[in-house]
């Protein structure tokens, strides 16, 4: 490697951030020089979604811009990638070639609402930013019925997070004075409300959301979407009057045509994430991180933070010839709020243990408070 180390980031979400901004914090623009990449130029903590679609936000109050990274002497580049050439080290975009000596991909999951039929045409995405304020005049204006909440495929990005819109949007409700008038749904694949975080945990988000009348249908498997109707496998069918759904992931076009996944499968990786080519990591919702035999890591921004920080820490270590050591701890934490103006914390730790340990606490608004700081310090810090 000759002159200055070349880190190019594929992503500008919780990973390539986390990424980047390590990097910088330990070594200099003498020493390293850093790029990220994406195809919008903004960064948004997930959850604030969920504040867009009540009401209580707007969409340009929860956004950051990657175009501050500059001040940091990070490069930013507003840009989509069409090409991950690892033979020759080289990013393809629209607009720009890139040579990197280490590359992070970091490019998170694609939402898929076209893998399941009649989904595009007869419900609403709930993971769509651009649908979030059609959705919130839906849910201002309806008056009667019934509002399904659907998981569509699974793994998805922020397990707790459908569960927290169906919270939330009870609350909304309520303060509307509608509640008692719209049924509120709730269909998962899954035999239990939150498969990654065991049991007890699953119990305990079972008892909160029926705290609150809204009805949890389990291994729900969706065959395809009709007017105001869902399909199941099974053959069963539930009705509906507004549909939001959390539709199938899959990783980006790029990542299987570059041979770092299979069809649309994601990357997998160890606690290193290393990727099988040189000086090549995944990182975030765009990899699989194996637990045990039949778990993975979920998708969600805090385990991206995490396993950035790894990535940063190691490609550190070797820029500097020291023996790289850091594996990724798997701890993390998700909010779930109750609509009652406080939240819970999910604390989840994936391997200290021979199995994961999850926990959830009581819902407090400290915990809201803490989940507001969260986003805060995101923003503040890697922007």
């Amino acid at each position: 490697m000759t002159g200055i180390p070349h880190v190019v980031i594929l992503g500008g979400g919780f990973g390539g951030l986390s990424t980047a901004n390590e990097l910088r914090n330990s070594l200099s623009e003498s020493q390293v020089k850093i790029t990220i990449i994406d195809k919008k130029d903004w960064f948004m903590v997930g959850f604030a979604k969920l504040w867009i679609l009540t009401g209580t936000r707007t969409f340009d109050e929860s956004i950051g811009s990657l175009n501050e990274l500059s001040k940091k002497g990070i490069d930013f580049l507003k840009d989509e990638i069409v090409k991950i050439d690892l033979n020759n080290k080289n990013v393809q975009a629209k607009s720009h070639d890139i040579s990197y000596d280490y590359l992070i991909i970091s490019l998170g999951a694609v939402l898929a609402p076209e893998k399941i039929p009649g989904l595009v045409e007869n419900g609403f995405n709930l993971y769509d930013h651009e649908k979030l304020s059609e959705i919130h005049e839906k849910l201002k204006t309806i008056d009667s019925g019934k509002i399904a909440i659907s998981i569509m495929g699974m793994p998805y990005k922020c397990p707790p997070a459908p569960f927290e819109a169906s919270l939330l949007i009870d609350s909304m409700l309520r303060k509307l004075g509608k509640r008692d008038s719209v049924q509120i749904d709730f269909y998962s694949p899954a035999p239990i409300t939150l498969p990654a975080a065991g049991q007890e945990v699953s119990k305990q988000i079972l008892e909160l959301i029926n705290s609150e009348k809204i009805v949890f249908h389990e291994s729900c498997k969706i065959k395809s979407v009709e007017n105001k109707k869902m399909i199941f496998e099974n053959d069963q069918e539930a009705d509906f009057d507004l549909l939001l759904a959390v539709p199938p992931h899959i990783a980006p076009k790029v990542i299987y045509e570059a041979g770092l996944a299979k069809d649309s499968g994601f990357i997998k990786i160890n606690r290193d994430c290393k990727t099988s080519f040189d000086n090549v990591f995944a990182i975030g919702d765009v990899t699989s991180l194996p637990v045990g035999e039949k778990l993975a890591v979920p998708k969600a921004g805090v385990f991206a933070e995490g396993e950035g920080l790894t990535v940063a820490k190691n490609i550190v270590s070797k820029i500097q010839s020291k023996e790289e050591s850091e594996l990724f701890d798997g701890k993390g934490g998700c909010f779930i709020e109750s609509g009652r103006d406080t939240a819970s914390l999910i604390e989840v730790d994936m391997f200290t243990n021979s199995t994961p340990s999850t926990d959830i606490t009581e819902s407090t608004s400290e915990n809201l408070s803490k989940k507001i700081e969260f986003e805060k310090e995101r923003l503040s810090n890697w922007l």
